[in-house]
């Protein structure tokens, strides 16, 4: 993934294709350490937000004759995994409280994303179950117990790990290393993922790791490799006319790093944050919703950036889920700043940003499906 923290994530949209939405007024000076941006692209589907296909039957894989065994072919996928170790019950069976993955997959298909999924227990996933909690009447404690459990299971389900078998459309690509320096990433046509289970691990809403640790030995190079995959929710790009119920707003906490996405009966959405820094704070404050861009380019100038190395010049930097905002752009009130997603999930919660709200690329692709031109938008302390 590509270094973040050197970016600024500040964005002026010129024009904002989704059907409904209200494109935003023209962009006023710029002013330190923040950035225009130029006339976006048609809406166009983010690959790292398109639903998975439904799995099909996994492959009979034919057993030749001992005595004469045939070659194995370069792209063979492996054998179907074993059950992995050191997961959890659930990730072999029957989902278990005691295992972080169950937990926080649960969490996710129940709209309180714990972020990037990795199998292991930490701040984010610790906020997502307090604010399930208390959304569900229960002691806010970030810890799991009988009754949370079983609130967990009532509202998501009980199949944690569904299975996934590698298709050829699945490795098209094309797949190219992310370069480090924005020069460089300007040259290339799209910023699309690195490899197949980077495209993979953000499909399932996961690190690498841990989709490789519910798969040993797998090929995720292989058309016809069967996979266990967490049991994600499906997130899309919002259809054109979809409209949020009246009275739904936006809350970012900027000491919880938090944003929940508030309907007139409760919580809609809940995730994890990384808003602003101490050279860009989050601008506290009440806001709006002013428009939605999907795929959107990224213009780069050094001097617009308090950590701009010596020597960078300007650079448009194309679309896709390794741009420095991610596959979405929501456009707020306060000028220059938005709400979008991030090339380095694993981040989120831990790093700073240039002021504005950064989230996993499918977690703000949830909340554009939530808002419309004129949600509010609260900036707390």
């Amino acid at each position: 993934m590509p270094r973040l923290a050197k970016l600024s994530i500040l964005l002026l949209l010129a024009a904002l294709p989704a059907a409904g939405q209200k494109p935003a007024p023209a962009p006023a000076p710029p002013r330190p350490q923040t950035r225009p941006q130029a006339t976006l692209p048609a809406p166009a589907k983010p690959p790292a937000s398109a639903p998975a296909p439904a799995p099909p039957p996994i492959p009979t894989q034919a057993v030749p004759p001992a005595a004469t065994p045939a070659p194995t072919p370069p792209m063979a996928p492996a054998p179907a995994p074993a059950p992995p170790s050191g997961l959890g019950q659930g990730t072999r069976g029957n989902p278990s409280p005691k295992a972080p993955g169950d937990v926080q997959i649960l969490l996710d298909r129940a709209g309180f994303s714990p972020g990037v999924m990795d199998g292991r227990w930490g701040s984010n996933s610790t906020k997502a179950l307090a604010a399930f909690q208390a959304a569900h009447n229960l002691p806010s404690t970030g810890k799991v117990d009988p009754a949370t459990w079983n609130a967990l299971l009532s509202t998501a389900g009980n199949q944690v790990v569904v299975q996934y078998t590698i298709t050829p459309d699945d490795l098209k690509g094309p797949f190219l290393p992310i370069p480090e320096e924005m020069a460089d990433k300007a040259k290339l046509p799209a910023l699309g993922f690195s490899s197949p289970l980077e495209m993979m691990a953000e499909r399932y809403h996961s690190t690498p790791d841990f989709l490789q640790r519910l798969n040993p030995g797998a090929r995720f190079d292989a058309a016809g490799q069967a996979l266990k995959v967490p049991n994600v929710r499906m997130v899309k790009q919002p259809e054109k006319g979809q409209a949020p119920p009246e009275g739904t707003q936006i809350v970012v906490s900027k000491s919880d790093s938090t944003l929940t996405v508030q309907g007139p009966q409760g919580v809609l959405f809940f995730a994890p944050i990384t808003a602003g820094s101490e050279h860009d704070p989050l601008p506290l404050g009440e806001w709006k919703v002013r428009g939605i861009a999907f795929n959107p380019t990224f213009n780069y100038n050094p001097d617009l950036f308090w950590d701009a190395e010596p020597g960078d010049t300007k650079a448009k930097i194309p679309a896709g889920p390794n741009n420095p905002v991610g596959v979405v752009w929501i456009d707020i009130s306060k000028e220059h700043y938005g709400i979008h997603g991030t090339p380095e999930p694993k981040m989120i919660g831990k790093s700073l940003s240039h002021g504005c709200v950064r989230l996993t690329n499918w977690d703000a692709l949830t909340v554009a499906g939530l808002v419309k031109a004129g949600t509010p938008v609260l900036f707390r302390e």
